[in-house]
């Protein structure tokens, strides 16, 4: 089995949620990035020692939120020493609205994997697109380079549609299924 580590920021509780179903479909360790950008103790010995990161981050103005662009900017240490070189990545994003730029943010998380030299893994799921798909349907936002979730600005973190909870489910089964595979 693959160790797989989701790191993430929320700054509602919202991206918190999705954070926690991506992790339980990849039998993954949660690592949450706090409110002012900063990692727990250890956090990077544990991200260094994962076969597969997770990125997670609301969008916010059309791109991740600044506390998780400082965690970015501090994985510049490991970037330099290729720490992370072909490792599995993944990412997610959440926001208010179906479309929200959302599609920067998972642009800039599959970019920051790039970077470390990491294998980028795609949804892998057919988008929910015909006339009779709800919200409660697999992938309904038609994401593709990764995981796209919409939280209502008026919902609560328990109001977030079972569809795109289910998709976060299923998508971290794919990466870790994937870092499985690589591992041998």
């Amino acid at each position: 089995m693959a160790k797989v580590v989701v790191v993430y920021h929320s700054g509602y509780g919202h991206t918190q949620q999705v954070a926690q179903h991506v992790a339980e479909g990849a039998g993954a360790q949660l690592l949450a990035i706090d409110a002012e950008g900063n990692l727990p103790a250890g956090a990077w010995d544990l991200l260094n020692s994962a076969d597969a990161i997770i990125f997670g981050s609301p969008t916010y103005m059309g791109s991740p939120s600044w506390q998780f662009k400082k965690f970015a900017d501090a994985s510049s240490k490991v970037w330099f020493t290729r720490g992370w070189q072909d490792k599995v990545f993944g990412g997610f994003t959440n926001s208010a609205s179906l479309n929200g730029d959302k599609q920067v943010s998972l642009i800039y998380l599959q970019t920051l994997a790039s970077q470390h030299g990491g294998l980028w893994v795609s949804l892998g799921l057919l988008p929910s697109n015909a006339k009779n798909a709800s919200r409660e349907d697999i992938n309904n936002l038609g994401g593709s380079v990764g995981l796209l979730v919409q939280s209502p600005s008026d919902a609560s973190v328990d109001e977030i549609p079972q569809g795109d909870l289910d998709t976060a489910k299923a998508y971290g089964q794919r990466v870790a299924g994937i870092a499985a595979k690589l591992r041998g």
